[in-house]
C-alpha cells in the first residue's frame, strides 16, 4: 500500500480483482498472491504466474462479516464444529477444509469436491477483503491466495519479498499491498473437517500459526492425523517453501562437527543458523572467516516470525550451504519444524562431498 494513499491503493486493487487480475497483499501469515475466488480464468493466472500444479489447491480468503456456509456443503454436525474453530480462531491464521458448495469453482481446489477456506486477522487484508465483497455484492465474493512466490519457493513475509519474487509482474502493472512483516510468518494450520460425517474426526494437515493444543482445548478431542484419503493441500508436498542455497538440517552437535570437517575439504563459505540460546556451544565456528552466523529467537513464536526473511537473505548472500540447527521437538515448534523439513527435503539427494 502506498504510504499516505492507503484509500487509493485499495480502490486500484478491488478494480483490478473485479476485472480478473492479480493483487498482492498482507496477512498476519505471510503475503498472498490473490485473485477473484469465483472467477475460474483469474484463479488460473494464479497458478500460471506461480508456475503451480493445477492439481494444487489454493485457499479462499474471505471478510469477517462472510457467510461460510455460502462456500461449503455441509451437514449440521460438521458445521457445529467448524462454527466452535471459527468462533475461538478467526480471524486468525487457521483454515478450514470443508466440502465446497457445487457453486464454487473447482479450479480453487485443484479439482477437488473440497474447498479450503480461512479468514485472515490482518487488518489490510481485512481491509482489501471487506471492500471487494461490497463491490462485488455476491455471497461468494472472497480471494483465492496462495503465498506470492514461485511455486515450491520461500514464501514472503516483506512485500519487498514479493517484488522480488515477481520483478516481471509488478513491472506489468502487479498491484502490491503495503503491510509490514507479517506477524505469524508462516503459513496458516490447516485442519479437514471434510470427513468429519464418515468417522474420521478432525485431522491435522498442516501445522501453522494454530497449536494443535490449542485446536484440543476447543474441540475436546484428540486431532487424527493425515492419511492416503484425505484432500490435497497447500504446502503438503515433502519438498516445499525452498530457497535455492541447498539447506541442511544438523543437530547442534553435529552441526559444529560436520562443518568443521566440510571446511577442512571444501572451498567457499557457509552459513550456520541456529538460536540465541545456542551460541555458546559453536565457540569453535563463531571465529572462522568462512563462516556465517546468524542468530534466530529461542522462542517458537519469534522464531517463526523471522524464519522466511532469513531464509531470503541468507539466500542472495553466495553461500555453498545453509547450515541449519534442528529446533525444538517440542509442540509449540511443530509448525516450524514441518517448514524447515519441507525446505530441506529438496536438496537431501544433492549432498556434497564431504
Amino acid at each position: 500500500m502506498t504510504a499516505g494513499q492507503p484509500e487509493q491503493a485499495l480502490a486500484q486493487a478491488v478494480d483490478v480483482l473485479l476485472r480478473g487480475g492479480l493483487v498482492a497483499f498482507p496477512t498476519e501469515t505471510v503475503y498472498g498472491l490473490g485473485a477473484d475466488a469465483s472467477n475460474p480464468e483469474a484463479v488460473h493466472a494464479i497458478y500460471l504466474a506461480k508456475g503451480r500444479p493445477s492439481n494444487h489447491p489454493v485457499i479462499v480468503h474471505v471478510a469477517q462479516a462472510a457467510d461460510l456456509w455460502s462456500w461449503v456443503s455441509v451437514d449440521d454436525q460438521t458445521k457445529a464444529v467448524a462454527q466452535r474453530l471459527v468462533d475461538q480462531f478467526w480471524p486468525g491464521p487457521l483454515t478450514l477444509i470443508l466440502k465446497r458448495n457445487e457453486a464454487v469453482p473447482e479450479a480453487v481446489s485443484g479439482g477437488q469436491d473440497t474447498i479450503g477456506v480461512r479468514c485472515p486477522s490482518h487488518p489490510v487484508a481485512q481491509a482489501l477483503l471487506t471492500a471487494f465483497a461490497q463491490a462485488r455484492g455476491s455471497e461468494l465474493a472472497g480471494v483465492a491466495a496462495p503465498s506470492a512466490n514461485r511455486f515450491g519457493h520461500v514464501s514472503p513475509t516483506r512485500a519487498q519479498h514479493v517484488r522480488d519474487e515477481f520483478a516481471d509482474l509488478v513491472r506489468a502493472g502487479l498491484p502490491v499491498i503495503e503491510g509490514g512483516d507479517s506477524e505469524v510468518g508462516i503459513e496458516s494450520t490447516i485442519v479437514d473437517l471434510s470427513r468429519f460425517s464418515l468417522g474420521h474426526g478432525v485431522a491435522l494437515l498442516r501445522p501453522g500459526g494454530i497449536s494443535a493444543s490449542a485446536l484440543v482445548r476447543v474441540l475436546g478431542e484428540p486431532l487424527k492425523g493425515t492419511d492416503d484419503q484425505a484432500p490435497r493441500v497447500s504446502g503438503s508436498l515433502k519438498a516445499h517453501y525452498s530457497p535455492h542455497t541447498p539447506i541442511r538440517l544438523y543437530s547442534l552437535k553435529q552441526l559444529v562437527q560436520d562443518a568443521l570437517a566440510w571446511l577442512d575439504q571444501n572451498t567457499g563459505t557457509v552459513a550456520v543458523v541456529l538460536r540465541q540460546c545456542e551460541l555458546g556451544a559453536i565457540q569453535e565456528l563463531a571465529t572462522n572467516q568462512r563462516i556465517s552466523i546468524s542468530v534466530l529467537p529461542d522462542d517458537a513464536a519469534g522464531y517463526a516470525r523471522a524464519l522466511y526473511a532469513c531464509l531470503r537473505a541468507l539466500d542472495r548472500g553466495g553461500f555453498v550451504e545453509l547450515r541449519w540447527a534442528k529446533v525444538p521437538p517440542e509442540p509449540e515448534w511443530a509448525g516450524v519444524a514441518d517448514r524447515l523439513s519441507r525446505a530441506a527435503a529438496a536438496f537431501a539427494d544433492s549432498r556434497p562431498n564431504h
